[in-house]
Formats: C-alpha cells, sequence, structure tokens
C-alpha cells in the first residue's frame, strides 16, 4: 500500500486552546461559501426578476393612467358583444406585459440577448408597440394607424416567440397569450376602422 494515501494533515490549534482537523474546517468552510454564494446569486436573480418585471408594468401603468383613461374613441362606437370593456382592455394589457417581462427575463437569465440579440430588439420592439397603441387608439383616435400598430407587435411577438423559445421553451410558450391578445386587438381595430 502507498505510504501517500495513509498520510493525514496535522491538526491545527484555535484560539481556545483545542485542536480541530484542518481537512474537515475546509470541508465545512467550503460548504459554508459555496452556500453564502448561491444565497447572493438567488437574491441577485429575485432582484433582477423585480426590476425586470416592474419597468415594463410601470411602464404600461402610466401608460393606461395617461393616455387610456379617456374613452372618447373607444366609447363613441357601437360596440359588438365581443368588445371587451375599458377595463378588460386595461388589465389584459397589463396581465400581457407582465408575461413577457417575465418570459424577457427568463432568456435573460440564461445569456440568451447575448447569444441572440435581435431577442432583446424584437422584445424592445413589441413593448414600444405596446405603449404606442394606446396612445395612438384612444388620445389620437387614428384607428388606422392603432391597426398598423397592432399588426407590428403581432409580428414583433411571433419573432419574440421564436427566439424566446430556442433559449428556454417555457419562455416561448409565456409569449404565445401576448399574441393572441395582439390578434385580438387587431380585431378590435379593425371593427374601430370600419365604423
Amino acid at each position: 500500500m502507498d505510504s501517500s494515501q495513509n498520510i493525514r494533515q496535522r491538526p491545527r490549534e484555535t484560539d481556545d486552546g483545542t485542536t480541530t482537523d484542518t481537512t474537515t474546517m475546509n470541508r465545512s468552510h467550503s460548504v459554508r461559501t459555496r452556500r453564502d454564494k448561491r444565497m447572493a446569486m438567488a437574491k441577485r436573480g429575485v432582484r433582477s426578476l423585480a426590476i425586470a418585471v416592474a419597468v415594463p408594468l410601470s411602464l404600461t401603468m402610466a401608460n393606461i393612467y395617461v393616455f387610456g383613461s379617456s374613452n372618447a374613441a373607444y366609447g363613441a362606437v357601437s360596440r359588438p358583444f365581443w368588445f371587451p370593456p375599458l377595463w378588460v382592455l386595461h388589465m389584459t394589457c397589463m396581465a400581457t406585459t407582465f408575461l413577457m417581462s417575465l418570459s424577457a427575463w427568463l432568456v435573460w437569465a440564461e445569456g440568451g440577448f447575448h447569444k441572440k440579440p435581435t431577442a432583446f430588439t424584437l422584445y424592445l420592439a413589441q413593448l414600444g408597440l405596446s405603449l404606442a397603441w394606446y396612445p395612438i387608439a384612444f388620445w389620437i383616435g387614428a384607428s388606422w394607424l392603432g391597426l398598423v400598430a397592432c399588426l407590428a407587435m403581432f409580428g414583433a411577438l411571433v419573432g419574440c416567440s421564436r427566439q424566446f423559445k430556442e433559449v428556454n421553451p417555457i419562455a416561448g410558450d409565456l409569449v404565445k397569450p401576448g399574441l393572441a391578445w395582439a390578434a385580438f386587438l387587431a380585431i378590435v381595430n379593425l371593427k374601430l376602422v370600419s365604423v
């Protein structure tokens, strides 16, 4: 048997006069260090998730408050039964913004925006078009331009769905409610155009 396998590290004296085995101390210290690193990473992850969701959601809520609170263009139309009330429109826009923010964060957390910079561009385009739709449709009352914005938003969401799915399949699936909502908004805008 090789004598190097039987070698143990020499015990070390601590400040209180007791001796401890340095291998045991090193192991417990490395476990504690790994645990501390994981906790720090988790805290950073939660913080980045909060920022990634809060910023677009705040922008959407401010947009709704400033431009969507007046229903001049929306309320003046004789609406069919399938037109949602204004408050449902606002809540669904906030829900889709939340889902899109969450999916974008999932892609960012896996490094997808560095691997696929087009995904980030498409996400920003979708967010910008979503924010632009409220002033166009409700404040200006330009239904044709609102329809174009909805169709462009739908295209950006299709691109997001494809790019996000390549990085994280769950993120790609979280885009699908936004796709359905953009298609529905395009139909509502089409109805507003035809009136």
